[in-house]
């Protein structure tokens, strides 16, 4: 057993390029991943990682041995599921992941409900904005919401989530209502933006066909909550889903422009990666998850949501 735990140690360090990071996440303290890390180095005999100051990079015999443990820990996960399935509830952890106003609003309120009814099952939930890589940093599934790209990650399609543009009173009392998407350009627009975003060019459904057009402001970040903030407090325009803003378009707090130009919609998405067999743990939260973010969305975006 502690082969294994010090294989699964090492693939995690393989994937997130740190020590410590991978042991915090296996809940191991630094010293205790290193004496680990260095008993299963003793027992093949070589060097598994180069250590520099700032990182570890795996070494030629490091990569031979993840490739060959992925594929252990995967045949171990999909026979643990097949005895599972078989008259037991499912039990362990999984690492899931969610924009993070999507897991604000939606999977960390949804996340009590789960346990209650699968206590056995530990929930890692990440957040960010950013695009992860699920292969690569060992996530079972990931919560989409955006325009959705080809990939070989297999794709539960939840909703269709409208778009809208949005700025507060004191904004457009300041600086005009847009009546136009060239209007539109001359105005400071909130962009969410990060390493490979494309958000800057938003996409509209108009009476000619899909447009995209390239838009600009003071500032940008790589999280939608703030963007919403800056929007309230009246620094330009923001483009989101409707679900997230509905709150404040009821309270008047943010106003509807464009209407007749809406932008294209968001998919909300589960994604994860192919298997032959799904581990049932996952199985059910990708079940019970699907049905709580058609009903919270649901929620969200009726009046007074």
């Amino acid at each position: 057993m502690a082969y294994l735990e010090n294989l699964r140690l090492f693939i995690r360090i393989y994937e997130l390029r740190n020590l410590s990071t991978a042991g915090h996440d296996l809940r191991l303290t630094p010293a205790v991943a290193s004496s680990r890390l260095k008993a299963l180095e003793a027992h093949f005999g070589v060097r598994l990682f180069n250590r520099s100051t700032r990182k570890l990079s795996p070494t030629a015999q490091g990569d031979a041995l993840y490739d060959g443990a992925r594929k252990v820990f995967e045949a171990l996960t999909e026979a643990e599921g097949a005895v599972a399935a078989i008259g037991r509830a499912p039990r362990g952890a999984i690492r899931i992941t969610a924009p993070l106003a999507v897991g604000r609003r939606i999977v960390a309120p949804a996340l009590p409900g789960f346990h209650a009814l699968y206590p056995e099952i530990q929930v890692r939930l990440r957040l960010s904005d950013h695009v992860v890589d699920l292969l690569e940093e060992g996530i079972d599934a990931a919560l989409v919401l955006g325009k959705l790209k080809d990939s070989n990650l297999r794709v539960l399609r939840l909703l269709e989530c409208p778009r809208v543009l949005a700025a507060s009173p004191e904004y457009l009392a300041r600086r005009g209502t847009p009546a136009s998407l060239r209007d539109l350009q001359a105005h400071d627009c909130l962009i969410l933006r990060y390493t490979g975003s494309t958000e800057y060019t938003w996409t509209f459904e108009t009476a000619e066909g899909v447009q995209r057009l390239e838009f600009s402001g003071p500032f940008d970040t790589d999280d939608g909550e703030v963007l919403m903030d800056w929007a309230v407090a009246g620094h330009g325009v923001v483009n989101l889903s409707r679900f997230l803003v509905a709150g404040h378009l009821a309270s008047g707090a943010l106003v509807e422009v464009l209407a007749q130009t809406p932008p294209a919609p968001a998919e909300l998405a589960i994604v994860y990666p192919h298997k032959r067999l799904m581990d049932p743990k996952l199985r059910v939260f990708i079940d019970y998850m699907a049905e709580e973010c058609r009903r919270r969305v649901a929620a969200l975006d009726a009046p007074g949501g």
